[in-house]
């Protein structure tokens, strides 16, 4: 199992340093950041392809008993929390600058995301503490939004009138909360009977609610067909790679 914490480590770090990618090529006008609307959506099948195929049945195994409950409670606590605490955005540039005038706003998305990207790291915890598979896959998950998370956060601080010092800050800030989640979990691995439920159910809010409005709000087929393609991909590691 030490050598899963250290692999867990390395891959939440991994994890955290796309977040701090993100916010690097929305400071730096890349562009190559036109693509990430692809990530997005990719993400967005993977993502609901593991917490439904993944994240619930092996949360079911590890607490029969108050999986469900946790499980709802990732999910309306991530539900509540951008209903209160965060006001609107989407996964992308920011181009609503009214509505992120003041610090203070700017502030509370990035606390509202940095709570997703706590529950990113125990979800790749949870999943290695389980078996490497499933930290793999979960990883997997994390990985092909975090990109587009690191961007947004990072827009959302321009937008609100922070320097872009502070938009980098942003996005490492996220990273620093995924490698703690991952932490969490990698040093009290019993919290995996809470973490993976709860992780489940913040996994499902991102991916259903965040992630693919997201990439309904494009026009056309293509970015439909990029979301069945991470759900494709998900279906092929889980088929072909070794349990």
């Amino acid at each position: 199992m030490k050598s899963n914490f250290w692999l867990s480590l390395t891959l939440g770090l991994g994890a955290g340093l796309a977040d701090y990618l993100g916010g690097f090529l929305l400071v730096r006008r890349s562009p190559s950041a036109r693509a990430l609307r692809y990530f997005v959506a990719l993400g967005s099948g993977f993502m609901l392809s593991a917490a439904l195929l993944e994240m619930l049945p092996e949360g079911m195994a590890a607490n029969p008993h108050w999986a469900p409950v946790l499980i709802l409670g990732g999910y309306c606590g991530v539900h509540l929390l951008e209903h209160t605490l965060v006001p609107h955005f989407h996964f992308g540039e920011e181009t609503h600058h009214h509505e992120f005038i003041s610090a203070k706003t700017s502030y509370s998305v990035l606390l509202g995301l940095a709570t997703h990207t706590f529950f990113d790291g125990i979800a790749i915890g949870s999943g290695f503490a389980i078996s490497k598979w499933l930290g793999w896959m979960l990883f997997f998950a994390v990985f092909l939004h975090k990109i587009p998370e690191g961007f947004t956060v990072a827009s959302v601080m321009l937008a609100g009138g922070r320097s872009r010092a502070a938009a980098l800050n942003s996005a490492l800030f996220l990273g620093a909360t995924t490698v703690a989640g991952v932490l969490v979990i990698s040093l009290f691995p019993a919290l995996v009977r809470a973490g993976l439920p709860l992780s489940a159910g913040v996994t499902l809010y991102v991916a259903a609610t965040d992630l693919v409005p997201e990439v309904n709000r494009e026009p056309g087929i293509r970015m439909a067909l990029v979301f069945f393609l991470g759900v494709i991909v998900f279906f092929l590691l889980r088929q072909f790679a070794p349990a």
